[in-house]
């Protein structure tokens, strides 16, 4: 390693102002309550912004990532950035989840994953499959066929995955633009994008934020192949949905484990991101509760959910 070279740190959750880590919030929710949420419940935050360019990613164990940069490499940063850490942080983890299996077999695993065609939907089917059911490898051991599965996400042991969101996500294809404001990262995996309007911009509604993700659907289609949730943001309002939700079905969640409803001064945003994106109860939605139907010829990905997630406790 090049000591030379600078290093990119995760943000701690100690490194921040004291009164963000603990609920004492303003009326006004600020791009780091929203990161300082992820960090609490135990995920890397890493911006873009620092990241001027690379030519290799490397993810550890514990989530952290370490970027080397030289100056050839400035002028693609950009472009280059999604595959680098999906294809490097993907490698290194199914190594560290399945660690009998080969290496050729991973690359094997690690091609059929990155395969995508221009059918943003039907890829997205497909990738959850694999996902959830791991994905069929055969490989010789000796003179024997060993037929076997590679898991893309360990459900078991939590710390063999890498928990990551990056602040924003900026990409560039066809001279144009994109820029997300967060887009949370498993195994390098980029399994959740979140459009949030910042409360500075008075006007903005819900509806604005609906209208932006629209616009990122179409323009990067490539990340949106492996999307489980999409959540859009307004100053405190947020609601969750899939890649098929028309606007009335991206809904609140209105509480964190089905008993603790929100206090008075707490955001939608903050329980939205801490009742979904719990690391555990994150894959249990991936598993349980995601639904492909086919109407006609046409895919529609359901969100299924508890009545609790959606409907506000008339109790308090």
């Amino acid at each position: 390693m090049n000591l030379a070279l600078p290093r990119i740190a995760t943000v701690k959750a100690s490194s921040l102002p004291k009164r963000l880590r603990h609920r004492d919030f303003t009326p006004s929710v600020t791009l780091l309550d929203l990161l300082t949420w992820f960090d609490v419940i135990g995920y890397t935050i890493l911006s873009s912004s620092d990241m001027p360019s690379r030519n290799s990613t490397e993810c550890s164990s514990d989530s952290e990532i370490v970027l080397h940069v030289d100056d050839s490499a400035r002028e693609s940063c950009r472009n280059e950035f999604i595959s680098s850490l999906f294809v490097n942080c993907l490698r290194n983890a199914l190594k560290r989840i399945n660690p009998t299996i080969p290496p050729l077999a991973i690359e094997t695993v690690i091609s059929k994953v990155t395969r995508i065609d221009s059918d943003v939907l039907e890829n997205n089917r497909c990738f959850h499959k694999l996902l959830i059911c791991g994905v069929d490898v055969k490989y010789h051991v000796k003179d024997q066929i060993v037929h076997d599965k590679v898991w893309l996400i360990d459900s078991a042991n939590l710390l063999f995955n890498d928990w990551l969101v990056i602040h924003p996500l900026t990409t560039v294809s066809d001279r144009d633009s994109h820029s997300l404001n967060a887009v949370v990262f498993i195994n390098g995996l980029p399994l959740a994008v979140i459009v949030w309007i910042h409360p500075s911009n008075k006007k903005a509604t819900l509806m604005e934020a609906y209208q932006q993700l629209q616009i990122h659907k179409q323009k990067m289609p490539t990340l949106f192949s492996y999307n489980g949730f999409l959540v859009i943001g307004c100053g405190k309002q947020a609601r969750v949905g899939t890649l098929t939700s028309d606007w009335k079905e991206f809904k609140p969640w209105h509480t964190i484990d089905g008993e603790d409803f929100p206090q008075p001064g707490e955001s939608e945003l903050e329980m939205l991101i801490q009742g979904i994106f719990d690391k555990r109860r994150f894959l249990e939605l991936l598993k349980h509760f995601i639904k492909f139907e086919e109407i006609g010829t046409s895919i529609n990905k359901k969100l299924l959910r508890h009545p609790f997630c959606t409907i506000k406790n008339t109790k308090r």
